[in-house]
């Protein structure tokens, strides 16, 4: 038996547009080029207008709202049908734009400002590491066969320089990849010749073999043999700083052994990372934002990179105007200026969402700055107060996860530093006299009490915890070894030095 009801259900959606702003926002300055790229590639209707944008410009934050919320007119789907063919308005394309009623507005909004002017952006030029060794193996004198082996070897290195592959691995590789029989031992000469080259300590398994390497590339003294010495018989002593022991079992006197761990201390335990490439956003860093000091005032700027010159296509423009003019409108031109429509209102979206991004990003960044003005004025870091992602959501208006896109892979310039956004934020640690202060702070203090401390007799976390229970921080043993972890320092029988 058939029944009908009605069922009230509360839902919550997000539109193309938000999604898209949602993802534009989490984009930071170094890809966001890339991404644009990307659109203008599927939607010919964009076009990317380069101008000479001054960085330091600031961009007016005005009065309309940073939330998203005026980005959710999207318009009509259009589909494809005979029906949807026949209701193609191009008044909403065509209309000029003192035209007050609405619809598209074909300004220098969408369409840029007529300045031809292109900017040209420098790029950087990288040798990799693979790169690097390749140009070394053709000094070898090797027939085709060895070449493709040791091309096989020096592939099998990871950024750091290290062979992170067995033997008997590469020979199953060769022999199932590129049909070449091979055996251990050829693959063990050639990898002797390949440790041979720049830089010292590459193609090995460990970070011993690593380091000796290196030694026996340098001049044979007596501190490089103790050093060898040191690092072939009693490495895990030396890495646990045991020097007590090693001193004596090598019988050598203070300033020798201080010669030789001055010698070791020096090898590069990463040979291969100085050719290591990165991405763009890793290998080095472009701010987001710029704060300057004027005369105590801090004056926030969006990176001009932020704010790319976008317009619709005139040509488009052009093809909707000559639908209009024509008398002879069958249905495949109908669907053709369906098509059209879709890719302008693609188009109209992402400007929109560009421009949304930049409003975002600077309203967030000026409620960050306002909280945090007197380490902006300063730069000491003991200023900075408590601050998590709901205190800047309040001020905002805006939502904890709006927040936490903008400050996530986003860096700020100022005239002390470039900080990662995520910096500022911090919980709160009460005092004893009841006031709340950042644990940034304490991290800072305790940064500086390590730095400062005698490198013979390090301190413990205990007598850390009673230093700072002595300046009223009322924090617990645990707590100031979690925050040294934080600062990636180690325990103070590792900081030990001679």
């Amino acid at each position: 038996m058939l029944r009908q009801s009605n069922q009230q259900r509360l839902l919550q959606k997000l539109s193309p547009q938000q999604i898209q702003l949602m993802k534009l926002l989490q984009i930071p300055t170094a890809n966001l080029e890339e991404r644009i790229k990307e659109e203008l590639e599927d939607n010919p209707a964009l076009e990317f207008e380069l101008e000479n944008n001054n960085p330091d410009d600031t961009y007016d934050l005005g009065e309309g709202s940073a939330d998203g919320d005026d980005s959710d007119s999207t318009g009509d789907e259009v589909e494809l049908s005979n029906d949807s063919a026949e209701k193609v308005d191009l008044d909403d394309f065509l209309r000029r734009e003192d035209d007050d009623s609405g619809g598209y507005d074909y300004s220098d909004d969408y369409y840029g400002s007529g300045d031809n002017e292109k900017q040209v952006s420098p790029a950087r030029v990288e040798t990799s590491f693979h790169d690097y060794l390749l140009d070394q193996l053709g000094m070898l004198e090797l027939d085709e066969r060895r070449h493709r082996i040791a091309e096989q070897v020096i592939g099998s290195l990871d950024e750091d320089g290290y062979l992170r592959r067995e033997v008997t691995s590469i020979v199953d590789d060769l022999a199932f990849g590129q049909n070449i029989d091979t055996n251990a031992d050829e693959i063990a000469g050639l990898i002797a010749e390949i440790q041979q080259f720049d830089p010292p300590g590459i193609c090995v398994w460990t970070l011993q073999e690593c380091l000796v390497l290196q030694l026996k590339r340098m001049p044979d003294t007596k501190p490089v043999r103790d050093a060898i010495a040191v690092l072939d018989k009693y490495f895990n002593e030396f890495i646990k700083k045991h020097y007590d022991k090693i001193q004596k079992h090598l019988d050598l006197n203070n300033e020798d052994f201080k010669n030789v761990i001055g010698i070791i201390i020096k090898l590069n335990p990463k040979p291969g990372a100085a050719f290591a490439v990165l991405n763009k956003a890793e290998s080095y860093i472009i701010p987001d934002f710029f704060v300057f000091n004027n005369n105590g005032i801090p004056e926030l700027s969006l990176n001009s990179k932020n704010a790319p010159e976008l317009r619709i296509s005139e040509g488009y423009k052009e093809m909707m105007q000559a639908y209009d003019r024509s008398d002879k409108k069958d249905k495949r031109q109908k669907e053709t200026v369906i098509f059209i429509k879709q890719k302008l209102d693609s188009a109209k979206w992402f400007i929109d969402a560009i421009k949304q991004r930049q409003h975002t990003l600077l309203h967030t960044m000026q409620a960050i700055l306002n909280f945090q003005r007197e380490f902006f004025i300063t730069g000491d870091e003991t200023v900075l107060k408590p601050m998590i992602l709901k205190d800047i959501a309040v001020m905002t208006n805006l939502d904890v996860s709006t927040v936490s896109r903008v400050a996530n892979s986003k860096y700020v310039q100022t005239e002390y530093g470039t900080y990662k956004l995520k910096y500022f934020f911090s919980e709160a640690l009460q005092t004893d006299s009841g006031e709340e202060v950042s644990t940034r702070e304490v991290k800072t203090i305790l940064y500086d009490m390590i730095t400062s401390e005698n490198k013979r007799k390090p301190l413990s976390d205990e007598h850390l915890t009673d230093m700072l229970l002595e300046k009223g921080y009322n924090i617990a043993r645990r707590t100031v070894a979690k925050y040294r972890e934080h600062l990636n320092i180690p325990v103070a029988r590792l900081r030990k030095e001679l």
